[in-house]
């Protein structure tokens, strides 16, 4: 093993297989400064030339294999709707006690670091299910005592999906137009995100030490995509 890949920092990734999981491990091919160990329930395709390991069991395992990764920083970009899962506790099942259940596991192991794909509007007192699911993971994770937790908070993801989402598809149509016509401080945090510039935010986090816990909104985004760039 070379130098620079066993120097590589160790990314543990739940959620490989959606969209966010996808475009991380796609990114993640240009970058050897960076190791993605997956974590999933079933196979996942992996793009020419990647290097990573995807490590496959049921949910129940899962903190068995999170453990095996050796990882620097956890990443969970796990998420269904409402309608894919079929029931509200369906949905809670995933988007919050598996999302809980999986970081505990990753603070058991030793892993100081963790960064989470939630959403905009994320609100523990919503009304609205998703939105309050998201608040609720948001403000449980605070309290596992991560040394440092990236909270981001995209609007839109736009990209491919394996799974048909028709309400989502066509707002990915309409969003570039839509994101043309958000100026408003208040509004931008609503403009959509391409998931690939997601998994560049993620990657650029991973690398960040100062402690803390950070929330990321779409400029805050820009602005860690901007400084990449420079």
């Amino acid at each position: 093993m070379s130098d620079a890949i066993s120097a590589a920092r160790r990314i543990c990734l739940v959620g490989a297989s959606g969209l966010v999981g996808s475009a991380v491990i796609e990114e993640s091919v240009r970058r050897p400064e960076v190791r993605i160990i997956g974590v999933a329930r079933r196979e996942v395709p992996l793009p020419d030339g990647a290097r990573l390991e995807i490590l496959l069991g049921e949910t129940a395992n899962w903190p068995v294999l999170i453990a095996a990764a050796h990882a620097d920083v956890f990443v969970c970009a796990l998420g269904t709707t409402r309608k894919a899962a079929g029931s509200d506790e369906a949905f809670r099942a995933v988007d919050h006690d598996l999302v809980l259940e999986a970081a505990a596991a990753a603070r058991g192991a030793g892993i100081h670091r963790m960064i989470l794909v939630s959403s905009v509007g994320a609100d523990a007192e919503s009304s609205n299910l998703y939105l309050r699911t998201k608040g609720e993971v948001e403000a449980a994770l605070g309290k596992l005592g991560f040394a440092r937790l990236d909270i981001l908070q995209p609007g839109l993801l736009r990209g491919r999906r394996e799974e048909d989402r028709p309400l989502e598809k066509a707002g990915q149509v309409v969003a570039p137009i839509a994101d043309l016509l958000v100026f408003h401080a208040r509004l931008r945090r609503f403009r959509s995100i391409a998931a690939v510039r997601l998994a560049q935010v993620i990657l650029a986090l991973s690398g960040e030490q100062a402690p803390g816990t950070f929330v990321h909104e779409h400029d805050s985004m820009a602005d860690i995509l901007s400084r990449q760039q420079s």
